[in-house]
This record gives structure tokens, sequence and C-alpha cells, in this order.
């Protein structure tokens, strides 16, 4: 990069913190192109290190959910647009959670589709050795992928069936169905069923959508780009696992797994 580093990492900083590309701007007087093509670069050093650092680890309890998002429109209006461009549209952002050491072991970024989880499942795979408890909502395409990406691992696999009312109309239709109950169902293996929960991952979603502007929901903030999603995805999880104290633990997640042994800079972070 032709840009300072240090005014790269003030960039990165703000990011992560949850502020807007234009609000980065403002402060740094960075352009916010060149915004951008650091955000990229930083994402692709993050997801290597991310595959390179988080494989192999033994785990205990995994629980997996999906977080929406979009990328230049919603796909209401890319279907009644008749746009037929897989960049845009419908973006969910697969993420897997230790329960206990809190640490993101992958994620991926695609559509609510069975090849997407399956994409998502094997990464998880790579991340993950031995056997380890895994809890899923109810998203059907998890019971095929989970068996067929960590089955060999004799994992025990649940999943945990929400139940909601009826879409709601008027003032309230942007607000999330009220939920009525859930029931556990064992899937594969022998889960523990006091143990099957997803409340730590979709904790985490609201971590997500907190420390991301373009994830706000009703506001004018998307991302306009799939590789600056995906990069803005990568870079906000590693800075989760490496460099963000969790209040909980009082120490980075990836410290609580044994990764490594101090908290990490932005600028290790980018550097390693």
């Amino acid at each position: 990069m032709t840009l300072d580093e240090n005014k790269a990492i003030d960039c990165l900083r703000l990011l992560v913190e949850g502020n807007s590309i234009r609000t980065i701007e403002r402060f740094t007087g960075v352009h916010r192109d060149t915004i951008l093509s650091v955000l990229q670069v930083a994402g692709e050093r993050c997801e290597k290190l991310m595959e390179d650092r988080i494989k192999d680890l033994l785990v205990k309890e995994v629980q997996c959910d999906e977080v929406w998002g979009y990328v230049g429109m919603k796909e209401r209006t890319k279907a009644r647009k008749g746009i037929e461009d897989n960049t845009l549209g419908d973006a969910w952002t697969f993420t897997a959670i230790e329960r206990n050491t809190k640490l993101i072991l992958a994620y991926h970024l695609g559509r609510r589709t069975e090849a997407d989880t399956i994409a998502f499942t094997e990464k998880l795979a790579h991340a993950t050795t031995g056997s380890f408890q895994i809890t899923t909502d109810g998203f059907r395409p998890y019971q095929h992928a989970v068996v067929m990406s960590l089955g060999a691992q004799h994992v025990d696999f649940a999943q945990l069936v929400k139940l909601y009312t009826n879409t709601r109309e008027g003032e309230a239709r942007y607000s999330p169905a009220e939920c009525t109950g859930a029931k556990k169902v064992p899937i594969y293996g022998n889960p523990d069923m006091e143990k099957v929960s997803t409340s730590h991952i979709e904790r985490h979603n609201l971590s997500i959508r907190m420390a991301n502007r373009r994830m706000t929901r009703l506001t004018n903030a998307f991302s306009k780009s799939w590789v600056n999603h995906n990069a803005t995805m990568a870079v906000y999880l590693m800075y989760y696992n490496f460099c963000r104290v969790h209040q909980t633990l009082r120490v980075t997640p990836a410290m609580e797994a044994g990764i490594t042994n101090h908290v990490w800079s932005l600028r290790e972070l980018l550097n390693s």
C-alpha cells in the first residue's frame, strides 16, 4: 500500500468500531476509495490468517447460525427488477462459535442454500479436530451438511428449532416475528440435550451488527460490493478473535483457546 501504515491502521480501527466509510473519510482525511482498498487488502490477509491459525483445534461445544445482510439491494428488489447477478441481493454470513472460549472458528459469506451451508461446514471441519457437540438452528440443509463434513469426526449434532407466530403487518412488520417456543431435536450421534443452545452465537450476531455499520438494520447503510462485504467480515472476526478483550473472559478468545498468549494489536494482526 502507498498509504502510510499508521493511517491505514487508524482507518481499520475506526472501521471495526462500527464507523461508516464516509465517517472515516471525514475523521482521517483519507479518500473513501483508498479506505476501501485498505479494507480489501486487510480482508485478504485476515481471511488467510484465519485459515492458517484456526485449524485442527480441540473443542467441546460449537454453536452455528447465520446473520442476514444484503449487497446492493434486497433480494425482493432484485427479483422485481429481473436482475441476475450473484454478487447482489441477500448475503448470509454463517458463523460458528466455541461456547467456552467464545472463539469464532469459521465463517462463510454466501446465500442461504445447501451448497453454501456445505462450504461453511467444510471450513468448520478444517478448523476443528476430534469429537464435539454442535448445535444449529432449524435450517434444514444443516442436517446433511454437518453429517457430510463432520460425521467422520463423530460429532454429536442437534438442532434447536424455534417456533414463531405469523409475520406481523402494519407498523411492526419490520420487527422480528415473535418466538412462541423452541424444541430440541437430536440429529446425529448422541448429543446432550441439556447443552443444546444457540444463545452464544445469537448474542454474537448482535456484536456483528453493532460493530459493522453496513449491518445495522433500518438505515441507509449497506454494502455496495460483495468483495467489500466479505472483507469487512474477515477483518472484524479476526479482530474479535485476536485483538478485542472479551468482557466475560477478560482475555481475547484466541488467548482463551490457547492459540496465542497476548492481546494482538491491529498492526500485528495485519503483519502476521
